[in-house]
């Protein structure tokens, strides 16, 4: 029911100017202007009063979760078995800076020594790690915390995790924001903070860092803000090759802009060209190094085994984890079989989001992310945290709760933010290889 056809007039008199027109208190129209009513003047109070709902959410359910997430590692202590950088260490913490994590504190400390070194005798892998599989912008961050406050690299790496994940909250709050009002945005935002894979947002990787940076320049596309959309898809062409996703979802909506001349010629085509300089820049720099303009794509499919195969690897790795054949590479049958969960209610999350008829840049953005996820030669049970980046998926469910009541969305919300600490977490990083 709209605004208008839920109020009346008071006082029939005439003469007597009617009652203002307000919204029904139980509509999420109406709770939505309850909330900017609130706000506190200026800009800055504006931007926290708007912002604060949605982080504070987010950093209830991410601090549940970690916690849960350090209760299980101090329960098991399989943590203690293991090798440091691959689940081990000292302390249960410490398992936030393993896997990935170790490589990004090796390159902050050490930077990078790009190399093709044959490697012989195994039969997936014809050639050595090198550090210059992972990209520089985080571990760049990371050396500049560092300098700064005087932490070591798994410091900085969770300090500037921990900010990043939440800019980027704060991104997609925004993003949502436009698309189903402020309580969707708020739901949005603690919904990332639950996603599968989600652990990872708090960690030593460089998650949280992409995802500010693509929520960011989606919103400032969605707002027409060119130069800076595409400022930030250069940037976060630095920080993982997926960014792929992002550069071709605003250059493309940028293109449309410019064919449709809704906002000149300049802004959406210096827009268009620069996007890709940090990708390709990046890529360049490696194969220069190695001597082999093609070194960086050897070196993820010669010593990582990541390469493209059109979805055959996912395929088959659905096929047997349905069917409890655990013999596919890097088999690990609880991320495995949260991946598979994740994959049935991915049909569900597009449609929510495409009945949404949301910007271009957010159907190419979210379409791409999902098909680069899901083409590729990876570790299965890793899904979760490769389809984490496509925020926009929990936008479309996001709007579909915002009509509950704050209580009941709190009793949703709190078993799974108790349960993310172990399958965005513990499953992620000791049952698994993130």
């Amino acid at each position: 029911m709209s605004a208008a056809s839920s109020t009346e007039s008071s006082g029939g008199g005439a003469g007597v100017p009617p009652s203002p027109v307000t919204p029904l208190p139980d509509t999420p129209e109406a709770q939505d202007a309850q909330a900017a009513a609130g706000r506190a003047p200026g800009r800055f109070g504006a931007a926290v009063d708007r912002f604060a709902p949605a982080l504070g959410a987010y950093a209830v359910v991410k601090a549940t979760g970690l916690t849960v997430f350090l209760l299980l590692l101090s329960h098991t202590e399989d943590f203690l078995k293991k090798d440091p950088g691959r689940g081990g260490g000292a302390r249960p913490w410490d398992v936030l800076g393993t896997w990935d994590g170790i490589w990004y504190q090796r390159i902050a400390e050490n930077g990078y020594d790009p190399q093709l070194i044959p490697l012989h005798g195994y039969p997936l892998a014809t050639y050595y790690e090198n550090s210059a599989a992972f990209f520089p912008l985080y571990p760049w961050l990371m050396r500049l915390v560092g300098a700064v406050t005087g932490l070591g690299p798994y410091g900085s790496g969770i300090v500037v995790s921990v900010l990043a994940s939440f800019v980027a909250a704060a991104g997609i709050f925004a993003v949502a924001e436009r698309l189903g009002g402020f309580r969707a945005g708020v739901i949005a935002a603690v919904l990332w903070g639950l996603f599968p894979g989600s652990g990872v947002e708090w960690a030593v990787y460089s998650d949280s860092l992409f995802v500010a940076l693509s929520a960011w320049a989606c919103y400032c596309v969605m707002t027409r803000h060119w130069l800076t959309a595409g400022a930030l898809a250069l940037v976060a062409g630095l920080n993982r090759p997926t960014a792929a996703a992002l550069i071709a979802a605003v250059s493309l909506s940028a293109l449309v802009a410019l064919v449709r001349r809704t906002d000149g010629v300049a802004r959406p085509l210096t827009a268009m060209l620069i996007t890709p300089w940090g990708l390709l820049g990046y890529v360049a720099w490696v194969g220069y190094r190695m001597g082999d303009w093609s070194g960086y794509f050897k070196l993820q499919r010669g010593a990582w085994n990541r390469y493209f195969d059109w979805g055959a690897s996912t395929a088959r790795s659905t096929l047997d984890t349905v069917t409890g054949h655990w013999t596919f590479w890097q088999s690990n049958p609880a991320p495995d079989l949260i991946a598979v969960a994740l994959l049935i209610a991915l049909p569900g999350l597009l449609v929510l989001l495409l009945r949404l008829r949301p910007p271009l840049v957010l159907v190419l953005y979210t379409l791409l992310t999902v098909v680069m996820a899901l083409s590729s030669n990876q570790i299965y049970g890793n899904i979760s945290r490769y389809l984490l980046p496509a925020f926009p998926l929990v936008i479309g469910l996001a709007v579909a709760l915002r009509r509950l009541r704050p209580s009941t969305l709190g009793g949703l919300v709190a078993m799974p933010a108790v349960a993310a600490g172990w399958y965005a977490g513990y499953a992620l990083f000791e049952l698994g290889i993130p």
